[in-house]
């Protein structure tokens, strides 16, 4: 239920929070662990970074005025990709800044970092994401140009991190995997 009441107090708080410019403004969320956050390690789920990182992304939306055109065209936000790596654990009732950024982006695919900041500055967590619109009358993404376009933005992506290199090359590795396991040998 908590997930729902953030998400409703983000809807809420929108229209008196600052507008960010796409691309490349940062979305800063406050959020606190709450008991429902916990997992049986009596620290925050790993699922539940997931879930409050949609709430990063959907800020992004909300905040730059795409959220006009995905409601109108119908189009639903889906992530493709991730991945995360834990750093520092996040107990009870401990505040945190959850931020989102935009660091690159292709045809119709947009990479996004999340980073889990606590207090005294150190990382929580940090995971690279990779999303898009998907537009089901088209059956397509949509272009990132088109939503450029509608952002009012003429920009490049700029050039890829390594990591993001790295994190885009074993997201094109994975699509070769079939049910039956991978279509070519692994190296040893």
């Amino acid at each position: 239920m908590n997930l729902w009441l953030r998400l409703i107090f983000l809807l809420i708080a929108t229209p008196w929070r600052a507008r960010l410019s796409a691309p490349f403004d940062v979305s800063r969320l406050r959020f606190t662990v709450l008991p429902t956050d916990l997992d049986t390690s009596m620290h925050m789920n790993n699922g539940r970074y997931w879930t409050l990182m949609d709430l990063g992304r959907a800020d992004l939306l909300l905040r730059t005025g795409l959220w006009r055109a995905v409601l109108k065209r119908r189009w639903t936000p889906l992530m493709s990709a991730g991945l995360i790596r834990f750093r520092r654990e996040l107990r009870l009732f401990r505040s945190f800044t959850l931020e989102t950024e935009v660091l690159a982006w292709s045809e119709d695919r947009i990479v996004i970092e999340h980073r889990i900041l606590r207090d005294d500055g150190s990382v929580g967590a940090i995971a690279l994401v990779e999303t898009g619109l998907y537009d089901r009358a088209r059956r397509a993404f949509v272009p990132v140009a088109e939503l450029m376009k509608l952002s009012g933005v003429t920009a490049e992506s700029p050039p890829l991190r390594p990591d993001v290199a790295a994190f885009l090359a074993a997201e094109g590795a994975l699509k070769t995997v079939t049910s039956d396991g991978p279509a070519a040998p692994l190296d040893a």
